[in-house]
């Protein structure tokens, strides 16, 4: 890892601008009719790119993206308000019609999460059991139950695993590293698969129906409705995204604490957590603002604000990536990537017994994984209106992701040498 002083740049504000020159670029010449621009961008999707360029700042120590609060901000400010206009212009009985596919998707991703730890513990100890031992809070299974904090649920159900099983500093530390990368490459390979989707699901017979249906219905209200944005408009846009996100942050930072105080169970929920409240919260206010005439907002291009927001959210995230912390701790690395096949092989299997089309296994395996924060980046790879689905499962995530780590860790526990 980078040391933070021995970064090259240290100020945030430099650190955001070369993140805007960055996402301008990729947008620039994916877009650009250059012949050269086209091919490249026709296997290595835009997304990809605006978490990937970010990432070599990080590890080439140009910027250390964890002294950054680049990604505070992003996560804290402009995730909520996307968020909000995301969901506000979402047509909740198209995605109820969804069916119970993305659900049972969902569903197994957490079951490959709870599954996967202990069976790479498993391989691990008969192939390399010294890469599976450690005693008293340095064991290596405690810090694995972090990752499956992270995996099902998000930072807070991780925060919770590390009180819960009394993990220490130097595990954590390791499978923080681990957490990441694995979890990033997966997310890499979903992006990859999202850009080649009609294929995949053509080859699979799967259903994309009601998917299409949600399309169209979207484009159709697009097309009836949409003009061409004012100032007036965009200030509308950005009244109503930032003035929920303040009252959502000023809910959640007396809910937080006042169920922390005042109920001990409240931390296997994550109840304890703001950002719990804050993704909650706005996400709430969105949805019910989507039954009423704001969602003509999405008229004037709330959605495409939206994803502006997203796309910087994007390319904070790829700032914690480090790809030379894979050689610190390989045998680390080769567990969680044990781990992630399990996952993957289970939501491969399932999905082609229910013939699910692919974007339920994307979205439902990176509602898991990554949470509320990169759910709607996938669900968005497959088509923009489709991004509130991503949310919806990610809360869900947030929801049983404590119970479900807490099982995989006694699963660890009792499996581990």
């Amino acid at each position: 890892m980078t040391d933070a002083h021995s970064a090259l740049i240290t100020n945030d504000a430099v650190v955001l601008g070369l993140l805007a020159v960055i996402l301008g670029f990729i947008f620039k010449t994916s877009h650009s009719n250059n012949a050269a621009c086209q091919k490249f961008y026709k296997y290595v999707p835009a997304l990809l790119l605006c978490y990937f360029l970010p990432s070599l700042l990080n590890t080439f120590g140009i910027v250390d993206g964890h002294s950054s609060n680049v990604y505070f901000v992003a996560s804290r400010y402009l995730l909520p308000a996307c968020l909000i206009l995301l969901t506000i212009s979402i047509d909740l009985k198209a995605i109820l019609n969804l069916g119970p596919k993305a659900l049972i998707m969902f569903l197994t991703g957490t079951l490959g999460i709870v599954i996967g730890g202990p069976l790479a513990i498993l391989v691990m100890s008969a192939v390399y059991p010294e890469a599976v031992g450690g005693h008293g809070p340095d064991a290596v299974w405690r810090g694995m139950t972090t990752i499956a904090g992270s995996w099902i649920g998000g930072g807070a159900n991780q925060a919770s695993m590390k009180e819960m099983f009394e993990v220490g500093g130097d595990i954590f530390s390791a499978m923080v590293t681990v957490d990441v990368i694995v979890a990033n490459l997966w997310m890499a390979v979903l992006l990859l698969m999202a850009a080649n989707h009609k294929a995949i699901d053509a080859k699979t017979g799967a259903d994309t129906r009601a998917i299409e249906d949600l399309k169209e219905r979207v484009e159709k209200y697009h097309a009836e409705h949409a003009r061409m944005p004012t100032l007036n408009d965009y200030m509308t846009i950005i009244a109503i995204a930032f003035g929920i996100t303040g009252l959502a942050h000023f809910c959640a930072d007396f809910l937080g604490p006042f169920f922390g105080a005042n109920f001990p169970w409240a931390q296997e929920y994550s109840l304890n957590s703001k950002f719990f409240w804050l993704i909650v919260i706005s996400t709430t206010i969105g949805i019910s603002l989507s039954f009423t005439k704001v969602r003509h907002i999405e008229a004037f291009g709330a959605s495409k604000v939206a994803s502006s927001f997203l796309y910087i959210l994007v390319a904070s995230i790829g700032l914690h990536m480090n790809i030379t912390a894979i050689f610190d701790s390989p045998m680390y690395f080769v567990l969680g990537v044990i781990w992630m096949i399990t996952h993957a092989s289970l939501m491969l299997i399932v999905a082609k017994l229910i013939k699910a089309p692919l974007f339920y296994m994307a979205v439902g395996s990176q509602a898991n994984v990554g949470g509320a924060a990169s759910a709607p980046v996938v669900a968005s790879a497959f088509h923009p209106s489709l991004a509130p689905v991503g949310v919806l499962l990610a809360v869900l995530g947030y929801g049983v992701g404590t119970y479900m780590a807490y099982i995989c860790g006694l699963m660890l526990q009792a499996v581990a040498p």
